[in-house]
């Protein structure tokens, strides 16, 4: 019991440094490092389509930070996957109104720290590791098809490092049929228990041992953070690369200070989102840190300095170490900030005095920006109308092609004939033995008396295809053939098989009874 009340009196501290990396042209990775959550989302899908997803992720789970009232354990579990599931939808929906984010995704790696117990929620291949006692645990295990052959003992994990298909993930959150629910597991949390949250553009090159070595031996969360990250990119990754390390502390041990309060820090494609995470979380955020030489860095400097009368501080400091800070709207509406509203790109104004503008609350821009609305709005209408009536003049040139097409087909069909089968006799037909579409392209003309059942089987088969001929008259000279044929045919057969025949025969053929000259 004493164990769990000195769990329960436990808080995060955390930070991250994320970098694009010598390859990539964009960070398309996600961090959150807060003191109640921690996340790592490794976006994927193109230029924009990777950034878009790991921001929706972070942005789906950053209210967990803010909800600190909520420390039963399975309800914060329960919160977590419906987190990822939301960003899954708004993932899929994003897709679906943008063609160009199509085929979009992210992996999604999240702990957070509730009443004593860490709860993990994981989908894709970043990691998550536990430092404890002096030893690293994976706690994930990732959902990629090198590890599906780990797992079925095809590889060893020294192969998997260099194998052609590493790169390939079975489970993401993301526009593709896929399982989108994540991994949720439940731990009991113990001081001095350290985790690495990272990108695989840092686990894929860097070995399990050199990671619990830097973890042990750093014990500067930043300075850990950023030695990770430079120690992936000399090891080759050609991968963004994102670390988030966070330590558990007792809050007991610091009862004797005055503890700092910790702002969330936001690093890579997400820190482009930094007002929106600061609604959600309804307090102040800053960026992460760039990754650079130094023992401290600027974000915990900022963020160290809540108070009121730090503010000024915070956002002096964070500004000449190249961090941003972004207040919640309601901070910034009580300072008289103007707020800046969604518009996308915001038009330059040339006034007539000469000036030029581009403030959203100036009237002229924001007439600026009504009539671009609309001219847009016109042009997609008008886009849309074209690309209807486009369509629509296809498919009747199409019909009108596939209409003279049967239309010449029937034509041509009707010069030709053909001897057929009709009740057991045979019978000419004008047209072609076929249809097109359920209309017969042949009927029959004129019928003969020649029973089919009487043919041989040749005959007949013949007759079920069809006998093609020029014209009627043709068919008429070789229905008399086939009559004429098949009474020759009947001729022979009577003959063979008559009696007086066959003793003609015999006395003929015999010795006793033959002629001699």
């Amino acid at each position: 019991m004493n164990d769990n009340r000195s769990a329960r009196s436990l808080f995060l501290y955390s930070t991250a440094v994320s970098d694009v990396g010598y390859v990539r042209s964009n960070n398309q990775d996600s961090a959150f490092a807060g003191e109640r959550l921690v996340a790592i989302c490794d976006g994927m899908g193109g230029h924009a389509g990777g950034d878009t997803a790991s921001t929706i992720a972070i942005r789906s789970l950053a209210h967990i930070e803010r909800d600190d009232t909520d420390d039963d354990v399975q309800d914060v579990a329960e919160m977590m996957e419906t987190s990822v599931m939301a960003a899954h939808d708004a993932i899929v929906g994003k897709a679906k109104r943008e063609r160009r984010l199509s085929g979009m995704g992210t992996t999604v790696t999240a702990v957070a720290l509730v009443a004593g117990y860490w709860v993990l929620a994981h989908i894709g291949d970043s990691r998550a590791y536990l430092l404890r006692d002096g030893h690293i645990i994976r706690m994930t295990q990732d959902h990629s098809y090198v590890q599906h052959l780990i797992n079925t003992g095809r590889i060893s994990e020294a192969e998997a490092k260099n194998h052609p298909q590493r790169n390939v993930v079975m489970r993401v959150l993301g526009d593709f049929d896929i399982d989108p629910r994540p991994d949720i597991s439940i731990r009991s949390a113990k001081p001095a228990d350290r985790w690495l949250l990272c990108s695989d553009g840092l686990c894929g090159v860097l070995e399990d041992s050199t990671i619990e070595e830097t973890l042990i031996s750093v014990s500067d969360q930043e300075e850990c953070a950023q030695r990770l990250v430079t120690m992936a990119l000399k090891a080759g990754s050609t991968d963004n690369v994102t670390a988030v390390v966070a330590d558990a502390t007792l809050s007991l041990d610091a009862s004797a200070f005055d503890l700092p309060h910790q702002n969330p820090v936001v690093a890579g494609a997400a820190s482009a989102s930094l007002e929106p995470i600061a609604d959600i979380v309804e307090g102040p955020v800053t960026t992460a840190p760039k990754l650079r030489a130094g023992d401290r860095s600027p974000a915990q400097r900022a963020a160290a300095l809540s108070s009121t009368e730090s503010n000024q501080r915070a956002h002096q400091q964070a500004a000449d170490d190249g961090v941003r800070m972004a207040q919640p709207s309601a901070t910034r509406e009580d300072r008289g900030e103007r707020q800046v509203p969604d518009t996308g790109e915001i038009p330059v104004v040339h006034k007539k005095d000469g000036s030029a503008s581009a403030d959203p609350n100036d009237p002229a821009v924001a007439r600026a920006i009504h009539h671009e609305h609309v001219t847009q709005r016109n042009q997609s209408r008008s886009r849309k109308r074209r690309m209807r009536i486009s369509i629509a003049a296809i498919t009747a040139v199409l019909l009108a092609i596939v209409g003279a097409g049967v239309f010449a087909s029937y034509r041509w069909s009707q010069t030709q004939y053909y001897l057929g089968e009709s009740d057991n006799v045979v019978a000419i037909y004008q047209g072609v033995p076929t249809n097109v579409f359920g209309l017969n392209l042949s009927h029959e003309v004129e019928r003969t008396t020649i029973t089919v059942s009487s043919l041989p089987q040749s005959w007949r088969e013949q007759l079920s295809e069809g006998i093609s001929v020029a014209n009627l008259q043709e068919g008429r000279e070789h229905a008399m053939l086939i009559r004429s044929e098949a009474k020759n045919l009947k001729t022979q057969e009577d003959s063979t098989s008559s009696p007086s025949a066959s003793a003609s025969d015999t006395a003929s053929s015999s010795p006793s009874g033959g002629k001699t000259s």
